[in-house]
C-alpha cells in the first residue's frame, strides 16, 4: 500500500545537500554537471559515456536506499567525460510504489541538483500503448500524464510544466538519431502492471507510452530548474495490446537485447549536451 505520509521530517532540501556533501567527499568531484537515471534495460550505458571517476553504494548517501527492482544498480558513478564533463550517474531509482513516500522518488534529482547538475536524463523501461513500436524501441518523451495521484511539489509551489520536457534536448538527440520517434508517457501508481481497460484509457487520454517512473522525478527535476530529457525503452507491448501475459522477466530480455545498441545511443546523446 502507497504511504503518503512522510516519515522523515528532515526538509527535503537539507537532505539533499547533505547527500550532495557525501558524494563530494566521496567521489572528489566537486560539481556535477548531468543527472543521469539509468531504468531497466539501460544500465550499459554508464560504461560508454566516459572515466569512471569513482562509484558510491547508494545504500551509503543520505537519503538514498539499495535498489528494490531487478535489473537497477546499487550504485551512483561519477563519470567524466571526454569533454571534460561531469555526469553523476544514478544506477537505481526509488518508485512511488516503494511506499517510501514521494520525496524519496524525488530525492535523486533534488540530490543532482545540489551536486550542480543542471541537466537531468531519465531513462526507464516501459510498455508500448502504441502497436507500432516494437520491443526494443527508444522513444523520446515529450510529455507525460501523471496517473499516481501525487506531486514532489509541496505548499503553495506552483510549476509550469509546459514545456516541461526540453525541445532543445530533444532536438540534440534527433542529431543523433533523427529516426528517435518522440510519445507522450503516462505514469500508473504500481507495482502491478495496468489492465486492459487502464491501457485503452490511456491510450484515449493521448498516452502512448505507461510505466511507473519517470514523471514525479522529472516535475522535482523542473522545480530546481534542470533542463529534462527523458527517453523510454518500449520492453513490451501493453497490456491489451500483447497477446501474451506481462512479466518483469520479460522486461529484462528486452533490455538486454537491446542493450548495446541504446547503450551507445544514450551515450553519444550525453557527450552532446
Amino acid at each position: 500500500m502507497i504511504q503518503h505520509a512522510e516519515i522523515n521530517e528532515t526538509s527535503p532540501f537539507d537532505l539533499a545537500q547533505q547527500a550532495a556533501q557525501v558524494i563530494a567527499q566521496r567521489t572528489g568531484v566537486a560539481r556535477h554537471d548531468i543527472a543521469l537515471v539509468l531504468g531497466s534495460g539501460w544500465g550499459q550505458a554508464a560504461n560508454l559515456i566516459g572515466e569512471v571517476v569513482a562509484e558510491v553504494p547508494a545504500a551509503e548517501v543520505p537519503g538514498f536506499h539499495a535498489p528494490a527492482v531487478a535489473g537497477h544498480v546499487p550504485v551512483m558513478r561519477s563519470i567524466r567525460t571526454e569533454g571534460g564533463r561531469h555526469v553523476l550517474v544514478l544506477g537505481s531509482r526509488t518508485h512511488y510504489y516503494e511506499g517510501k513516500g514521494v520525496r524519496a522518488v524525488a530525492h535523486g534529482m533534488r540530490t543532482a541538483a545540489a551536486c550542480g547538475a543542471t541537466i537531468a536524463v531519465l531513462t526507464n523501461g516501459c510498455g508500448g500503448v502504441n502497436p507500432d513500436w516494437a520491443p526494443g524501441q527508444p522513444v523520446l518523451i515529450r510529455d507525460h500524464i501523471n496517473l499516481t495521484g501525487a506531486s514532489p511539489l509541496e505548499g503553495a509551489t506552483f510549476v509550469d510544466l509546459t514545456d516541461l520536457y526540453s525541445q532543445r534536448l530533444r532536438d540534440l538527440a534527433h542529431e543523433v538519431d533523427s529516426s528517435l520517434p518522440e510519445g507522450v508517457y503516462a505514469q500508473f501508481p504500481g507495482p502491478h502492471y495496468e489492465t486492459p481497460a487502464e491501457v485503452k484509457m490511456a491510450g484515449i487520454l493521448g498516452a502512448d507510452l505507461v510505466g511507473m517512473s519517470t514523471t514525479l522525478e522529472a516535475i522535482a527535476a523542473r522545480e530546481a530548474k534542470m533542463e529534462v530529457l527523458a527517453i523510454s525503452l518500449v520492453t513490451n507491448h501493453a497490456a491489451g495490446i500483447s497477446p501474451t501475459a506481462l512479466s518483469h522477466e520479460e522486461v529484462i530480455e528486452a533490455g538486454a537485447q537491446a542493450g548495446p545498441r541504446i547503450s551507445k545511443l544514450l551515450a553519444t546523446i550525453v557527450e552532446r549536451l
